[in-house]
């Protein structure tokens, strides 16, 4: 799988921040720019690249040695919480993930918030996860290189109302402490920020926990969580987010708090919010800090206006100063990355080459799928349930072209293969090929209803493709000559897809595979076309 690049389509991210990286294209990236040399002697805070563009909340950044290393919210989709290196913070290679075939024993849902740290030659990751009949809770898991394989500790905490968004801190006398989020906002309470000694080992918590704080000010809302911590000048910092996250109607926003002494007493910023939503990127929170050659960034997501939900939190970096005052400050108290001119920098295009699937390619993680490359084709093995079997790719704009290329000649009998617009297993829009008839299927909170049956010229490769508009219209077409394309015949000019986003997470594009376990379906090629 290739991101296809155009000379020159990301501008300069900062004169001096990327003067040492110019022209870097990786393999397999989430975001792979040819950085344009650059125009100016002086250093500028407009950022033209978005890091970690698609689905990518919750980023959080570390630096080991002389590499930057991050990762972000997986959620409901596998393989889990992928982990990106990079020397400059703005372009990031995909290396592996924490969990990559399996989740943990003890789990089964809500993969959210990882947090990386390092030390003494180990590399840890604290991240959130629900117990199976039990509540959420922060965990650990670890590893001696941090591209893996880790070890996962199991969970540390799981309150009754649930424990999220942990952080391991050292305090003012080098003692080992965990800070967490009480998720009391889910039963309609406060939600206390946490903090409680951790061993040395990092497997179990001691002595007593005690509240920082909580949420007590206005734009916070109904919670406040996602807390990162950063000492300075003798303070420690917590950058933490407020308010509602997700979904239409957010309200997310960032506040800052800092104390001499890590167990308080904390002082909010009387200038809170101090990162706030503009035209272009809307609530912005739960972020990471990093330093790049004295400058200081928060890595943090937010909603593009233009594709708000249907793509869902990118991970974007917003730079900060020290004022005067010993505060952290953003330049218009809002994130600073500007729109990206060129989205087509960000197409896909998976030719099936090699002998694996590209690490972008995810599945829900409930379903894991007897997946293979093999000649130049993806072998998706069947599943009977539901959709099926799935792969899918995040998706990078609201409106886009994706077609996928079907080995409909050697499709088994009673088997149906297709493209889908997913938004989990549950809702998606699909056209779905098989026993000689294209079928477009509609799924909502888990009810199938077949909209359009047409039936199919014997062919031995099949073209599906979709187009979407803003993520919220759907047209279907099809090919089976290589050249003509014809619609879906509808009653309307396209399907409503504005049902599909979960309300934490961006809609995927999806290859399917419904029918016997016993059969395989073979793709020869995937794309994604964005558009503005």
């Amino acid at each position: 799988m290739s991101f296809d690049l155009e000379p020159g389509a990301f501008s300069a991210f900062s004169t001096d921040l990327l003067a040492d990286c110019q022209g870097q294209t990786p393999s397999d990236t989430a975001a792979v720019a040819n950085i344009a040399p650059p125009v100016s002697a002086q250093p500028v805070t407009t950022y033209a690249n978005i890091v970690l563009p698609g689905d990518f909340p919750d980023p959080t950044v570390t630096k080991i040695g002389d590499t930057y290393w991050a990762s972000a919210t997986s959620a409901e989709w596998g393989s889990i919480f992928p982990l990106f290196k990079s020397t400059n913070l703005v372009t990031w290679e995909l290396v592996s993930h924490v969990f990559p075939d399996s989740m943990p024993e003890w789990a089964e849902a809500s993969f959210w918030a990882p947090e990386i740290s390092y030390e003494n030659g180990k590399t840890y990751i604290c991240y959130t996860a629900r117990q199976k009949n039990g509540p959420l809770c922060v965990a650990i898991a670890s590893a001696d290189d941090p591209a893996g394989p880790y070890t996962d500790h199991g969970p540390l905490i799981g309150q009754c109302n649930g424990s999220i968004d942990g952080f391991p801190v050292r305090d003012e006398h080098g003692e080992l402490y965990m800070v967490w989020k009480e998720d009391g906002n889910a039963y309609g309470e406060p939600t206390p920020i946490w903090a409680q000694r951790l061993n040395e080992e990092r497997t179990a918590l001691l002595g007593e926990q005690v509240e920082l704080f909580r949420n007590d000010a206005k734009w916070e809302g109904n919670l406040v969580e996602g807390s990162a911590i950063v000492r300075h000048e003798g303070y420690f910092y917590m950058f933490y987010a407020g308010n509602g996250c997700c979904g239409s109607g957010c309200t997310y926003a960032t506040g800052v708090a800092r104390s001499r002494s890590l167990l308080g007493p904390w002082e909010k910023n009387e200038q809170n919010p101090i990162l706030t939503k503009n035209k272009t990127w809307n609530c912005p929170g739960h972020g990471t800090v990093a330093e790049y050659n004295g400058r200081w960034f928060l890595l943090h997501h937010a909603y593009h206006a233009s594709s708000h939900e249907f793509v869902g939190r990118q991970g974007i970096l917003s730079e900060f100063i020290w004022n005067e005052q010993g505060w952290p400050e953003f330049e218009g108290n809002s994130p600073q990355a500007a729109p990206l001119q060129n989205v087509g920098v960000l197409n896909v295009t998976d030719n099936f080459t090699g002998n694996k699937l590209a690490g972008t390619w995810q599945w829900p993680i409930c379903k894991q799928p007897v997946a293979s490359v093999s000649d130049g084709q993806l072998l998706l093995n069947a599943c009977p349930e539901n959709l099926g079997a799935m792969v899918a790719q995040r998706t990078y704009a609201a409106t886009y072209k994706t077609t996928a290329t079907l080995d409909f000649g050697a499709l088994p009998a009673h088997t149906f293969a297709g493209l889908a617009a997913v938004g989990d297993p549950q809702n998606a829009l699909a056209l779905m090929a098989g026993d000689g008839m294209l079928q477009l299927w509609s799924v909502k909170a888990g009810q199938t209803q077949c909209l359009i049956k047409v039936s199919v010229e014997e062919c031995k490769s099949l073209g599906l493709r979709f187009e979407a508009w803003g993520g919220q219209r759907y047209r279907f077409s099809y090919c089976t000559n290589g050249v003509t394309w014809q619609a879906m015949p509808m009653n309307s000019f396209a399907l409503n897809g504005t049902y599909l986003p979960p309300w934490d997470r961006g809609i995927r594009v999806g290859l399917l595979a419904q029918g016997p376990e016993t059969a395989t379906v073979a793709f020869n090629d995937f794309t994604i076309r964005n558009q503005r």
